[in-house]
């Protein structure tokens, strides 16, 4: 059985993480999986992309279990297995030509949401919760990105408690603090995240790269480098097919039918 399930409707994709004995916890072939899974949708020219979990919870980080036990030192071993998979997978994930959504449904711990924070939007049930054990379970240093998504969600100061102090974060907090966009009733979770994704494939997903690629480096920059992004990006968007059939559905007053 798959360890990621692939599902396509229209032009959205799920994902879903189908370990659902282990609560979804990732081992190699899971995410070697999920790399292959996302570096081959380019060639499917998604307009959306969902990431969820099977079963009772979204992922609960590595599978410490599966971790091989030969060879080099263990620090070794996991160094060389984030360079070999799991960080790929998250530039692969991170790479995909259109927005994707995270549907948490339930515990997301760990690496688990770690992943869910890579979406460019996260939709969690409110049953669901958000926890960063490297720190004070395991005495490692959070990956798969968060040290990078934590901060620019929710500030350095919460960041840093979250990843010290190992306490779970409720669906409701998570939307308070900016961590994800909204928590909505465990059963119409993915409906919520099913029409968030059909809004999404209805538009301009080059345009949509575009923006959250700005926002994603607009913190490491000045203003004018900004500005300079910003007139580099409306000139190739300008360009686009899509911007002429915006201004047209503006004077016409009806909506845009964008390619």
């Amino acid at each position: 059985m798959a360890s990621v399930q692939v599902s396509q409707r229209d032009s959205v994709f799920t994902l879903t993480l189908n370990r659902p004995e282990r609560l979804n916890a990732i081992d190699l072939p899971m995410i070697a999986e999920f790399r292959e899974i996302c570096e081959g949708l380019h060639a499917k020219s998604p307009r959306a992309v969902i990431v969820t979990g099977a079963g009772r919870g979204f992922c609960a980080g590595a599978d410490l279990v599966a971790m091989p036990s030969e060879g080099a030192s263990i620090g070794e071993r996991i160094a060389a297995q984030m360079a070999s998979h799991f960080n790929p997978a998250v530039l692969a994930f991170r790479g995909l030509p259109c927005p994707t959504i995270a549907a948490v449904n339930g515990v997301a711990a760990g690496a688990g949401a770690s992943l869910a924070l890579l979406a460019d939007i996260c939709v969690a049930s409110r049953s669901a919760t958000f926890v960063q054990v490297f720190g004070p379970r395991l005495g490692l240093v959070p990956d798969l990105g968060a040290t990078w998504t934590l901060p620019r969600l929710v500030g350095r100061a919460r960041a840093t408690a979250l990843a010290l102090l190992g306490d779970k974060l409720d669906a409701s907090t998570a939307v308070e603090w900016g961590l994800i966009w909204k928590a909505v009733p465990d059963d119409t979770l993915m409906a919520e995240v099913n029409a968030i994704a059909d809004r999404l494939a209805a538009g301009p997903t080059a345009a949509f790269r575009e923006i959250t690629t700005a926002l994603a480096v607009s913190l490491d920059h000045t203003l004018e480098q900004q500005l300079e992004l910003e007139r580099d990006a409306q000139q190739r968007r300008g360009n686009d097919p899509n911007f002429i059939e915006g201004v047209a559905a503006f004077r016409e007053k009806r909506e845009p039918k964008f390619r």
